[in-house]
């Protein structure tokens, strides 16, 4: 067999890195797409142009942001589990898994710390991630409570009908119940897409844990 070959094949029992960072990568890309294809059919100016409280925008911008981080933290999760491989096949000291198995051999008088440590280093920034995702949601609750006062206030407003006024009452009307509609559509849709990646992470996280707890058992 040529060297070339031998040099590119892994050795046995070694197990593969899980992608997630490239498969964060590749969500982002769908994202990106779908925005330039809704921009380009015109549906981000007409939400922009009917929400004059600009809560879309907010959500939007919020969404975006919160996606960014999830693909930092994706990075680091897949670089941690690299660490852990090196380290537990011997090939390295680094790592949240290093350390929490050096914290182990040296027996704390606080048992229970190094597993606290380690649930903090690869679960803690979650928490405030997915405190982010339900401001989506809240903030399209918002929006739909402000939507349904306008509407009330301009239905309030009406003393007598006019029909010669008709149009412009219905155009009247119907800004409000926009309003209560699309803030509440994008909220949910940001909520949703930004609850998927945070799974995800939360679940290669689990993944990470279980298997330095396994490893630890043995030392």
């Amino acid at each position: 067999m040529p060297r070339s070959s031998l040099a590119i094949t892994p050795p046995r029992g070694t197990p593969a890195v899980e992608p997630l960072w490239l498969e964060w990568a590749a969500l982002a890309g769908m994202f990106a797409f779908a925005a330039w294809l809704l921009g380009a059919r015109g549906v981000w100016g007409l939400l922009l142009a009917s929400d004059p409280t600009g809560l879309t925008l907010v959500i939007s911008i919020v969404f975006a942001a919160a996606t960014l981080w999830c693909g930092v933290r994706a990075r680091e999760l897949q670089r941690q589990r690299r660490l852990f491989e090196a380290a537990r096949s011997g090939g390295g000291n680094e790592g949240w898994a290093a350390d929490y198995w050096a914290a182990l051999r040296n027996a704390p008088r606080d048992a229970d710390a190094p597993l606290d440590v380690l649930l903090e280093r690869s679960h803690g920034p979650h928490h405030t991630a997915w405190w982010v995702n339900g401001i989506q949601l809240k903030l399209g609750l918002l929006g739909k409570v402000i939507g349904f006062s306008i509407l009330a206030l301009e239905i309030g407003s009406i003393q007598n009908f006019d029909a010669t006024q008709s149009q412009e009452l219905l155009r009247s009307l119907t800004t409000g119940l926009g309003v209560a509609l699309l803030t509440t559509m994008v909220g949910l849709v940001g909520n949703i897409l930004l609850g998927l990646q945070l799974t995800r992470l939360d679940r290669y996280a689990d993944a990470l844990v279980a298997d330095a707890q396994q490893h630890g058992t043995t030392l």
